[in-house]
């Protein structure tokens, strides 16, 4: 599987992003999807996932902020990110099947007034 993503870039704190990750094949909808990211100088964590039959999971960071959701018929994953704030300024990673699993090349997104 191969994935792309998009929509990262220079926000203001306080604003909005929406990332994007396209699929090269459709993912069951049982299988994990989400994203991860990584700031410089520190070590790739969990956002959210999302999987069908259970409700998303969020870190704790972003709960409220960001919301994850799936088109499995367009094979997309998305994250919507609110509120934004320097602290979540950081190469954002789509995923598939877990930390064990596929990953995307990352999108940057910068907070920074």
């Amino acid at each position: 599987v191969q994935l792309q993503a998009s929509g990262g870039g220079l926000v203001q704190p306080g604003g909005s992003l929406r990332l994007s990750c396209a699929a090269s094949e459709a993912i069951n909808s049982a299988i994990v999807m989400g994203w991860y990211r990584q700031a410089p100088g520190k070590e790739r964590e969990l956002v959210a996932t999302i999987r069908s039959g259970r409700d998303p999971n969020y870190a704790d960071s972003i709960m409220g902020r960001f919301t994850i959701s799936r088109d499995n018929a367009k094979k997309m994953v998305y994250l919507q990110m609110n509120s934004l704030n320097v602290e979540d300024t950081a190469v954002y990673y789509c995923n598939v099947g877990g930390r064990r699993g596929f990953w995307g090349q990352g999108t940057l997104v910068t907070v920074s007034s």
